[in-house]
């Protein structure tokens, strides 16, 4: 690979990152299975695209459509919990219906955001990859410290055991929420990331973005483990990473991108395979 294609991954693997935690959240800390960032992924990329075009400040629209993605994750919990709907359909029931809200916001199936004031109006490669790593260490560094406080504590017991958190006087409601918003409000953000990465938003952007996000999830917790909240928190953004670089070194050898989604698919079951031996 050329040092292009690889600086290329290690930007894309960067925005992927914070889909990978906002996966993490629900699917492992709650033990959650939510398909919501299929929606708020490009919820938060039309928030952001639109916003910009008004004029507002790019980090700000990316701040909104994060917190556009955090109520579309709100929306998903009030379905399970309030009609008992199973966590996957919800998910995929929420996700169905942004489709149409997100093409309202941007009123047609596409925005482009060249000639607008972006947060990579910056063609160095460099300093995006600065920009986007020095976010990612001022939301998941807070991250880490909450999951360390007894708040935190609080929300990974709802997961762990309800029951035990039942007993204890923990509401398993309002901390289900609490967690498909913080989750979905990674991915929100994640998505206005990429709109300003690339300058255009798509209202299909978010097509196969869980399975991109659990592969990279899982590439790193093979990698690195989970045996601590540390490495927990790290698998994510090394997962990221190491999996860009697998479908750079694909396109590199001539694979089409037609096929990756043909190569996450394979990615995900060779992983699991190995966890399955090594557990």
């Amino acid at each position: 690979m050329n040092s292009e294609l690889i600086l290329t991954g290690i930007l894309q693997g960067l925005v992927l990152a914070f889909v990978a935690y906002g996966v993490m959240i629900p699917f492992r800390l709650l033990n959650f299975p939510d398909l919501t960032a299929e929606g708020a992924y490009p919820l938060g990329g039309a928030i952001s695209a639109s916003l910009i075009i008004l004029g507002i400040h790019p980090v700000i629209a990316i701040l909104i459509g994060a917190i556009g993605g955090g109520l579309a994750g709100m929306a998903t919990a009030f379905i399970h919990l309030r009609f008992h709907v199973n966590t996957l359909l919800a998910g995929i029931i929420l996700s169905t219906m942004l489709y149409s809200v997100n093409l309202r916001l941007m009123g047609k199936p596409n925005i482009s955001l060249f000639n607008q004031n972006i947060l990579f109006s910056n063609d160095n490669i460099l300093v995006r990859i600065l920009i986007v790593l020095g976010m990612l260490g001022l939301f998941i560094i807070p991250l880490l410290l909450f999951l360390r406080t007894n708040l935190g504590l609080r929300l990974r017991a709802v997961g762990f055991n309800p029951e035990f958190a039942k007993r204890h006087g923990i509401s398993i409601t309002r901390w289900t929420v609490f967690g498909l918003f913080l989750g979905n409000a990674y991915t929100g953000l994640a998505g206005g990331l990429m709109v300003q990465t690339q300058s255009y938003a798509d209202v299909g952007m978010g097509v196969g973005i869980v399975i991109h996000a659990l592969a990279a999830l899982m590439l790193g917790e093979c990698v690195i483990g989970t045996s601590s909240l540390r490495r927990q928190l790290l698998a994510p953004l090394v997962g990221a990473l190491i999996y860009q670089q697998i479908q750079g070194l694909a396109l590199s050898l001539g694979l089409a991108p037609s096929d990756l989604k043909l190569l996450t698919g394979g990615i995900v079951l060779i992983v699991i395979a190995i966890r399955g031996k090594i557990l």
